[in-house]
């Protein structure tokens, strides 16, 4: 059995040379951690997807008892398609500046490249409470993941005390973010010559009549701007990420399909801006469609969501995350992560991970190698904690 782990650097870096953009699978990646858990004595279970071409995992090193910590990442990063890198993506690479290169560095192989290389600590310890890891696919695509591997996670491992959901904060502790929902809206029209519009319904137009409601919409929203918590904007956000339909520019589009979503703050009715949309598309935008034609639809469906992370739901976990980090104080954040879903198995749940989130998504992506220093000295004192808990 193996007893020497590589440094965390070095697992970074094995992380970083799967390409585990979310189009792809993740089960190289998944099958090389397995590997090597298995390699250290410490078994794993898979859950995949329905068709099998993508996995989460999870592994618990410890007593099969209450009250332990669950670490937890996604293993899917995001697309390099026309970013400008200087750097090969797929390897990691450490420049002068102290930063190391590579998709997913930040966001957020880092954080797992630190718990995998604790492996040997964590079992040379005596721990008092055990370590759950949970390693999901699909966050950067809607969460798609995490609910399967969370609801097998908690009916297979005695209830855990807090999750530690390690997106890049620069080590701070998060307990708050927004919630978010995607949506997919489909416009049906009807074909006809461009020079014949009284025939037919171009989906393209009313799908245009619907973002500009959408954006009448954010301009309400935004002047409901909240004071009593940190994020930035402090108010609900709208965001139409893709429109594609239309077939040639002389025919009215049959279809249009948009992409859309949108981020409400903690205690904000996170179905307000999907329940209002449902309401203006049956009362005026279908009916105004359907008059020129009544072959004319509009569908709307859910893609994802995810539930916000509420302060005053995870006290324990942010009490704990700070002795760990040294922090004095909490943080929330705008965007959405994996913790909102831990958190509705009511579990206290907490974001605390290394990097900048200025860095995510970004052509040559990063972590600072100090910031990989300051997880490691915070999952040392996770094991230390759990071996008096």
């Amino acid at each position: 059995m193996r007893t020497q782990a590589p440094s965390s650097i070095e697992m970074l870096q094995r992380l970083v040379a799967f390409d585990t953009t979310s189009r792809n699978s993740n089960l190289d990646l998944i099958e090389d951690i397995r590997s090597y858990l298995s390699e250290f004595g410490v078994a794993s279970t898979l859950v995949p997807n329905a068709e099998g071409t993508k996995a989460n995992l999870f592994a618990t090193i410890g007593p099969a008892s209450e009250g332990g910590i669950v670490l937890s990442g996604h293993t899917d990063v995001v697309p390099v398609d026309g970013q400008p890198w200087s750097t090969d993506p797929w390897t990691l690479t450490e420049k002068p500046d102290g930063n190391l290169y590579g998709r997913g560095t930040c966001d957020m192989k880092g954080f797992i490249a630190v718990v995998l290389s604790h492996v040997p600590a964590f079992q040379r310890a005596r721990l008092k409470v055990p370590m759950h890891f949970a390693f999901s696919y699909d966050e950067e695509v809607g969460c798609l993941g995490a609910p399967a591997l969370v609801e097998k996670l908690m009916g297979n491992v005695p209830r855990p005390r807090a999750v530690i959901v390690g997106e890049p904060t620069m080590m701070g502790v998060v307990n708050a973010q927004n919630a978010g929902g995607g949506i997919v809206t489909t416009f049906t029209g009807v074909e006809a010559h461009s020079s014949m519009t009284h025939l037919g319904v171009s989906a393209i137009h009313f799908a245009g009549d619907f973002i500009h409601w959408l954006n009448e919409l954010q301009v309400e929203l935004a002047g409901r701007k909240r004071s009593d918590i940190d994020t930035v904007p402090g108010h609900t956000t709208i965001n139409v990420g893709i429109m594609s339909g239309g077939t040639a520019g002389n025919i009215l589009a049959r279809e249009c399909k948009l992409n859309w979503g949108y981020r409400t703050l903690p205690g904000d009715d996170p179905w307000e801006v999907q329940r209002r949309a449902e309401k203006y598309i049956a009362e005026l935008l279908l009916p105004k469609m359907k008059a020129k034609h009544p072959d004319a639809s509009i569908e709307l469906k859910r893609r994802s969501f995810l539930p916000a992370l509420n302060p005053d739901e995870n006290v324990e976990a942010a009490k704990l995350a700070l002795e760990w980090t040294g922090g004095n104080r909490t943080y929330a954040v705008p965007y959405g992560t994996e913790a909102g879903i831990f958190r509705g198995h009511g579990v206290s749940t907490v974001i605390c991970g290394p990097g900048d989130i200025a860095q995510a998504h970004q052509p040559d992506e990063f972590v600072a190698r100090a910031q990989m220093d300051a997880c490691d000295a915070f999952v040392g004192r996770v094991i230390k904690w759990a071996e008096t808990a």
